[in-house]
């Protein structure tokens, strides 16, 4: 009786095995799952960027504003007429470097 018992519960756990941890098992399609939802995300991500991106490079063959705001910003272009005005706050400190005038060399007095 207790060989037919050990078999049994032998061939529950033989039955189990691909169940749980066999290549369709339970906990490969939990972790099957969990890279899925992964992707979604990351695809997702991607899609908001590229939309962001398409939307800018619409923006770039069919307006002037892009193209505008990019002088301005990136490469300090101003427009004709306009006057550029530069506010530097005081209280912060300067990452300019300030040149010494050249040295003064002392005169020399002339002799009669």
């Amino acid at each position: 009786m207790r060989l037919i018992i050990l078999s049994l519960a032998f061939l529950v756990v033989l039955i189990q095995y691909p169940l749980w941890l066999g290549k369709g098992g339970w906990l490969r399609v939990w972790d099957l799952d969990h890279q899925v939802q992964d992707a979604r995300k990351k695809n997702d991500e991607l899609r908001a960027r590229n939309a962001k991106l398409g939307s800018e490079v619409q923006d770039l063959k069919d307006g002037t504003g892009a193209v505008e705001e990019r002088a301005r910003f990136e490469l300090g272009m101003i427009k004709e007429n306009e006057v550029f005005v530069q506010v530097i706050d005081p209280n912060k400190r300067s990452t300019f470097v300030a040149i010494p005038p050249p040295p003064v060399e002392p005169k020399k007095e002339k002799k009669n």
